[in-house]
């Protein structure tokens, strides 16, 4: 089974339709939250993630917008918040707020945390995953041993793709979809393979092992800029793209 992952697209459209041309064919894609924030797309980016009908965490923008959190945001955060308050329908800021904290998919072998199991608005970096980190420890999973012992764990946050494959299974970020912060501008995304060789879309991939695959595509940044500037959002938003930063 072939599984699209993506995470933080923060309201960055061509990003995200870059990320989602360049996918190969999946069984099903996952997100692991932040789908708002920053850049002016926030409804559309709704719209494609509900569409692909990933299963998705709940990120710190996202519950900003939703609902407020506390979240200790810079000005450029915060400006991305209020916009995406005042774009967003009803209907999308319900549909954030109901977004889980937790969740584990395809019987328990994956599970989803936007920032580390211990607290959803942890930094964990690649360089700090850890086996540990597959242990059960999140509110509202189950007792059973897959929620306890997930075969992959799929954080975002950070912006910063990677992935470590331990004995117990693999911690790995997508990277960030539409606001990189690891020097590469280009948009980020992960294709996670469980092994499931009945599946139609499957690669041939046996065994237990979970393998990852990095990817990162091309899109057109300064049609982001322009519309960072028309939205009347903070211009860095847009310029920083250009670092990956």
């Amino acid at each position: 089974m072939r599984v699209g992952v993506i995470s933080d697209v923060h309201g960055n459209r061509p990003a995200l339709e870059a990320v989602l041309s360049d996918m190969p064919d999946v069984h099903a894609s996952v997100c692991a939250g932040d789908i708002v924030g920053y850049n002016p797309w926030p409804a559309e980016c709704i719209a494609r993630v509900r569409d692909l009908e990933a299963p998705t965490v709940l990120g710190n923008h996202d519950r900003e917008v939703a609902r407020g959190g506390g979240f200790g945001f810079n000005s450029m955060a915060t400006a991305g918040v209020k916009y995406a308050r005042e774009v967003l329908e009803d209907h999308d800021r319900d549909w954030l707020g109901a977004l889980p904290t937790h969740r584990t998919e395809f019987d328990g072998r994956v599970r989803m945390v936007h920032g580390h199991p211990n607290d959803p608005d942890r930094y964990t970096y690649p360089d700090e995953f850890s086996a540990r980190m597959l242990e059960r420890s999140g509110e509202g999973d189950g007792e059973d041993a897959a929620d306890r012992h997930p075969d992959v764990l799929v954080l975002g946050h950070t912006h910063v793709q990677g992935h470590r494959v331990f004995e117990e299974g693999v911690v790995m970020n997508p990277g960030s979809v539409g606001q990189p912060r690891d020097g590469d501008p280009r948009a980020a995304y992960a294709l996670l393979e469980l092994g499931d060789p009945e599946d139609p879309v499957d690669t041939g991939t046996s065994g237990d092992v979970p393998t990852v695959e990095e990817h990162r595509v091309e899109y057109d940044i300064e049609t982001v800029v322009d519309a960072v500037e028309e939205a009347g959002l903070p211009k860095r938003i847009g310029t920083r793209l250009r670092e990956g930063r």
